[in-house]
């Protein structure tokens, strides 16, 4: 029998720090926050933490522009509080992932400042550089993610450095083996520290080619130019080997944002020696025909498409074969909270919504990983003001709306629900004033909301808090982690599927309407098997009535 991984079993909290408890008053969270709340995250029964980046940073994109690799950024604390951190959370057999965002570094990395420093520097090769074309501004005609070319010029000289994201955060370059080398030295260094796995940030993006070919057309994305590079295997492998990954059982979650079942299975496939896990953006298909052609589709609100959803949901609970499963989440920093996009804003069924799409995702075959705030049902943030959102071309999605004749609440409307700065509100603790989070000034905007807030729900039985305590000790069963798994056919609206292990048969449906949804399950499901619901459901001699987002879970044993 093959040997099970530690993370096949893993439920996933995640935490954005600078959002999660403020410890010192000066509105940002940091390490001593996450300490005062781990009996807190504990008692909700995860077992893995990944926290977002805490090194050393220009904060420039909130601190994936790292400049130093080992050293905690003072905003979050001290080196002695990282330590305790790791030592707090192994005590409590809570495994940690840390973010390692491998693709670029912030240009006041001394790596970066070095190969400035001319053409000879050693440094120079550790990013990637290139010359301008005869009677061209630039080497080539890609643009960068947040805006703008993705070259700039170095200062004083005729070569201009690779960005494939900001200006101020210039891409790696992994085709040199010192690079390669001094990243392995970064991990086998946290590793040291007691770190159990690492989120690859944007490792979709490590092979350039340096041919630097032109994007087809006018101009375009120079990601799109290099996704998904043929070099990528031969560095994550060369990197496993410099780590001895498997031996000391690190996990590698793999950020991809566009890779779909096919590409997330050939990335995972255990003979290729990439990553563990994928994180991709391509769980949620929207209704394309509610996209409007006067505006940017970047920042367009459209629902969910339920049909393709499901399909989507199909091919990657199928793609991995009968063992482990994708990794299963609704929200994180780097998009909106969906239970508020696509779950209901009704206040007579928001709790009901939020129960519904947590026992519809994560009881499925995969790892779940729960956005802070997610288990107490907080929402999106709302801005007044797109000028106060960091989100790249956010401003002009403002500016051509507005040219296109929508309204400023319209437009900021579909800003609300795409926006990933809207999903960084700070953790609701409590119903006070700055909501438990700080005596100081909150560095970003939040949601003061009476019940939920995590005091309030403590206190009440059936609140979202307690439903998500009793889902994750649900899905640490050995049904639920290791289970076969058959999406069953369905209306639109109803998301239902069937896993089963040896003798024991569970049935998991779910309604994602407002509307009443009566389904014949058989004579053979009773009441009594009913081992967890939300609100207002029935069943009767195999009639299952679904409450307007209900959610109901039936075993046979």
């Amino acid at each position: 029998m093959n040997h099970r991984k530690w993370w096949e079993d893993a439920v996933i909290y995640q935490i954005y720090p600078r959002s999660f408890n403020d410890s010192n008053g000066d509105g940002i969270g940091d390490i001593n926050g996450i300490i005062e709340k781990l009996d807190y995250i504990e008692s909700l029964g995860v077992n893995t933490v990944w926290i977002n980046p805490m090194v050393l940073s220009n904060q420039q994109d909130n601190g994936y522009d790292v400049i130093n690799y080992t050293k905690v950024d003072p905003i979050f604390g001290t080196e002695e509080e990282g330590r305790k951190l790791i030592e707090e959370m192994k005590k409590r057999d809570l495994k940690i992932i840390f973010d390692f965002p491998l693709n670029h570094t912030s240009d006041q990395h001394p790596w970066f400042q070095e190969a400035l420093k001319g053409k000879d520097n050693p440094y120079r090769d550790y990013y990637i550089w290139a010359e301008a074309q005869e009677n061209r501004p630039y080497p080539n005609n890609w643009t960068a993610g947040f805006g703008g070319s993705a070259w700039s010029r170095a200062l004083n000289e005729d070569q201009y450095y690779l960005h494939l994201f900001k200006q101020s955060m210039p891409d790696l370059n992994w085709s040199h083996p010192p690079l390669r080398k001094e990243m392995a030295d970064v991990l086998n260094y946290w590793i040291e520290k007691g770190i159990d796995g690492f989120r690859l940030d944007a490792f979709i993006y490590m092979d350039v080619d340096q041919s630097f070919p032109e994007y087809p057309g006018e101009q375009g994305p120079g990601q799109d130019m290099n996704e998904h590079g043929s070099n990528i295997r031969d560095y994550l492998n060369e990197m496993s080997q410099s780590i001895s990954r498997h031996e000391k059982e690190v996990f590698f979650v793999g950020e991809a944002t566009t890779a779909d079942a096919e590409l997330t299975k050939q990335y995972t496939a255990p003979d290729h020696n990439l990553v563990d896990k994928i994180i991709t953006l391509q769980y949620f298909p929207e209704k394309d025909n509610e996209i409007v052609d006067s505006v940017p589709e970047s920042n367009q609100f459209a629902p969910l498409d339920l049909r393709k959803f499901k399909d989507v949901q199909k091919e990657f609970q199928e793609a991995e074969g009968p063992d482990g499963g994708p990794v299963l989440f609704w929200s994180n920093h780097d998009m909106p909270r969906l239970p508020h996009k696509y779950g209901s804003t009704d206040t007579a069924y928001r709790d009901n919504s939020a129960k519904m799409m947590a026992t519809l995702l994560y009881l499925q075959k995969g790892i779940p990983i729960i956005y802070n705030g997610e288990e107490i049902g907080m929402k999106n943030v709302a801005f007044g003001d797109p000028g106060n959102i960091t989100d790249a071309g956010v401003m002009q999605f403002y500016q051509e709306a507005t040219q296109a004749g929508w309204d400023h609440k319209k437009t900021m409307h579909h800003i609300n629900f795409t926006a990933r700065d809207v999903s960084r509100g700070i953790m609701q603790w409590d119903s006070s004033e700055k909501v438990g989070f700080t005596d100081g000034v909150p560095w970003m905007l939040y949601n003061q909301e009476s019940i939920y807030n995590v005091e309030d729900q403590e206190k009440d039985a059936n609140s979202i808090l307690n439903f998500y305590r009793n889902l994750i000790e649900l899905k640490k069963t050995e049904l639920f982690q290791q289970g076969s798994y058959e999406m069953i056919e369905t209306d639109d609206t109803i998301y239902a599927y069937e896993r089963t292990l040896n003798n024991q048969r569970a049935l998991i449906y779910c309604n994602f309407s407002e509307e009443v949804e009566t389904i014949n399950v058989g004579d053979e499901w009773q009441q009594e098997q009913v081992v967890m619901q939300n609100d207002g459901n029935k069943l009767t001699q195999g009639h299952l009535q679904l409450s307007p987002y209900g959610a109901v879970v039936l075993i046979q044993n």
